[in-house]
């Protein structure tokens, strides 16, 4: 569709059109009303992959509009069906007001799901991560890798030759990976051939996502790296001298906050992994072992699921890595023993340890994920009351402080939630909240007054008619007065043509019927106004202050790559990459920021900072 004239197309096709162009490699699922719509190749893909109907609908630049589309309730057993298929989708939302615009409503791709950067349960495995992996070709037949499970806040970094990066693929297990576009012949030929070492290994197909060139830079993925850390070195880690890794770490950073549409707040840990420190279990070693998969690809019965008693999907994903890559320090696996002993040690009258923690972990929700989620901003009302429960169980962190294990006790210590996380959880979300935000029903009684204030007069409407009634029969004396409520004239009061002439002079007529009038007082509507924009007035509250958060999120953002800007400005050398990149997550920033304007005035500032912005790239042009 590159090729075609925009110009010829409709508003929306031109919207749409425009949209897509960002996002090549995926699926656009736009939003329109009660369906996401995809026309064009995507229609088409969609409808074969999908198995649902391919339909034109009108035309555009003179063509008809191949279309098909998916419910918006859904959406989730479509990305599932997808993902599972190595496809990537664009999710573009409208985020405008439909009364308030002249032509389509503002539409923008709020998140992108590939295979590698999921983050919602309904689309994973519960005992299984989606791994994302960057891997970056070097000198000497030497490679970069770089790997995170977005669920997860640890990043791994390793390097290795090329003959070993099959053993690599196949440890690690990648949902997805991602390489320069600019790989040479030679290096095509590489991946693939480690890719199918990989997949006889009995490990699933990963798509390979390419990214641009320049983002696989040693220089720009330290700074990322020590950024993402806030650290001002990576040797607490160990990881200075990765060069090749490095590379790998800034391309996967830049996709992953890409693809979430968020900074990934909660990755605060970093491993470097070595041979060295890992037995060494072979690809053919892992197969015929059956530690995770049968030789006919089945997951049981296996190693891993003789062992899998785990009473936590976070338990059972753990254990899983200790099975996939044991570790050769004598020292780790010593600790687990002690504490298993403590575990199993006779506590006189009472049951052992190990038997009241497994009755507290049944379950408890996955904590791990939920977390992510927040971090993301993609959480769901009842995630934070899974979230809630688990720290609830103050029992959990007593009980494996008891046992006299070091390991245990580091756990006890870990395990011990802050007061103010879960004070504000308890306060602030209902015991049984709604599935949705728009919803309603999210938030606790008690915690925001003006909440309870519109919440009060939604679900109080029933007592104020009556109350009204007795009072207006009182007052005129029309003994079979009425006030009632429809969805179609809302509130009114009801007198038959009998009573007419008893009508006061504050009642204004509503309706006219064969036996009865209708009327309304200013105090009625009055009300009316309030009930009927109650629920929108709290949704829109709790709205507003999601978008808040973001804004000073964003701002927050914009300040320390302006920062970071100033930096490379005055360290000097080769600074036309770096500054490149900054340019471009500026103007991110920037856009984000336009698009969660609620004012005319906020929206001519990031008007205005976009062309300050284009006028800093067309200086680093220069530099470049």
């Amino acid at each position: 569709m590159s090729s075609v004239d925009l110009s010829a197309h409709t508003p929306m096709m031109r919207q749409y059109l425009s949209i897509k162009a960002e996002h090549p490699d995926a699926l656009l699922f736009y939003r329109m009303g009660d369906f996401y719509e995809m026309f064009y190749d995507d229609a088409r893909k969609a409808a074969q992959l999908l198995s649902i109907t391919l339909t034109k609908r009108g035309t555009s630049a003179g063509e008809p509009i191949p279309m098909a589309g998916v419910p918006v309730q859904a959406l989730e057993q479509y990305l599932a069906r997808l993902v599972a298929l190595g496809q990537s989708v664009a999710i573009c939302e409208q985020i405008g007001d439909p009364a308030a615009s002249k032509g389509p409503v503002e539409r923008k791709v709020i998140r992108t799901i590939t295979p590698g950067t999921l983050t919602d349960s309904t689309l994973m495995a519960e005992k299984s991560e989606s791994m994302l992996l960057a891997v970056h070709f070097g000198p000497r037949q030497q490679c970069g890798l770089a790997w995170l499970a977005v669920t997860q806040g640890q990043l791994n970094l390793a390097e290795c030759a090329a003959d070993d990066l099959p053993a690599w693929l196949a440890r690690i297990a990648p949902s997805e990976v991602l390489v320069s576009a600019g790989l040479t012949a030679a290096q095509q030929q590489r991946l693939e051939a480690a890719l199918q070492t990989a997949l006889q290994t009995a490990q699933p197909a990963a798509p390979v996502t390419r990214r641009p060139e320049w983002q696989f830079d040693a220089a720009l993925g330290a700074s990322r790296l020590q950024e993402q850390l806030q650290a001002a070195s990576l040797a607490a880690w160990g990881a200075q001298g990765c060069a090749l890794a490095h590379a790998a770490s800034a391309a996967l950073l830049a996709y992953a906050e890409h693809t979430q549409g968020h900074a990934l707040t909660h990755v605060r840990s970093l491993q470097v992994a070595r041979a060295g420190d890992l037995i060494d279990l072979p690809a053919v070693t892992r197969r015929n072992l059956e530690l995770v998969q049968t030789l006919r690809g089945e997951d049981a019965p296996t190693l891993f699921s003789l062992l899998d008693t785990c009473q936590t999907g976070m338990g059972s994903r753990l254990l899983k890595t200790w099975l996939l890559a044991p570790q050769r320090d004598r020292a780790a696996a010593s600790g687990r023993h002690a504490a298993i002993a403590a575990l199993l040690a006779p506590q006189g009258d009472a049951a052992p340890l190990w038997q009241r923690l497994r009755a507290l972990l049944k379950g408890t929700g996955d904590v791990e994920r939920v977390t992510a989620r927040i971090a993301l901003a993609q959480v769901r009302p009842r995630e934070l009351a899974a979230l809630r429960q688990a720290l609830q169980k103050s029992e959990l962190p007593a009980l494996a402080a008891q046992a006299q294990a070091a390991l245990l006790a580091q756990l006890a210590q870990d395990l011990a939630p802050p007061a103010e996380c879960l004070q504000a959880l308890q306060s602030a979300i209902a015991q049984e909240p709604a599935a949705l935000v728009r919803d309603g029903g999210v938030i606790a009684p008690g915690h925001d007054a003006m909440l309870d204030e519109l919440r009060a007069i939604a679900s109080n409407c029933d007592a104020f008619l009556l109350e009204m009634e007795t009072r207006e029969r009182q007052r005129t004396g029309i003994a079979n007065l009425r006030v009632q409520f429809n969805k179609v004239h809302g509130f009114y009061i009801e007198v038959t043509q009998g009573q007419a002439a008893k009508v006061p002079a504050d009642y204004r007529r509503r309706q006219t019927l064969k036996n009865a009038e209708r009327f309304i007082t200013p105090e009625l509507k009055a009300f009316e106004d309030r009930a009927l924009s109650a629920q929108e007035r709290a949704l829109a509250e709790v709205t507003a202050y999601a978008i808040r958060i973001d804004v000073a999120e964003e701002l927050g953002r914009l300040a320390a790559h302006l920062d970071e800007i100033e930096a490379v400005l005055q360290k000097g050398g080769e600074t036309g990459k770096r500054l490149d990149f900054l340019i471009q997550e500026l103007h991110r920033e920037a856009n984000t920021l336009g698009s969660k304007s609620a004012t005319l005035e906020l929206t001519r500032i990031s008007v205005d900072m976009k062309v300050l912005i284009e006028q800093m790239r067309e200086q680093v042009q220069n530099l470049e």
